[in-house]
């Protein structure tokens, strides 16, 4: 999902998107690691959105106005 994507939901629903897709992570990097899925690029897709939605989080932090 796009940044601007990201912007237009609620802090809350951003926090919970965090969550998820850490959780999707570790799942998968384990599935990764004993073979038992071989969708390699789904894993940097995943830490892609992390790290989207950690930079909106220190946007927000730092009140940044980005637009």
């Amino acid at each position: 999902m796009k940044a601007q994507e990201w912007r237009e939901k609620s802090e809350g629903e951003r926090e919970k998107a965090i969550l998820e897709l850490k959780d999707k992570a570790r799942t998968l990097r384990f599935d990764l690691a004993t073979r038992e899925t071989k969708i390699h690029s789904e894993y940097g897709k995943i830490k892609k959105d992390i790290a989207r939605l950690m930079t909106l989080k220190q946007e927000a932090t730092l009140s940044i106005n980005v637009d």
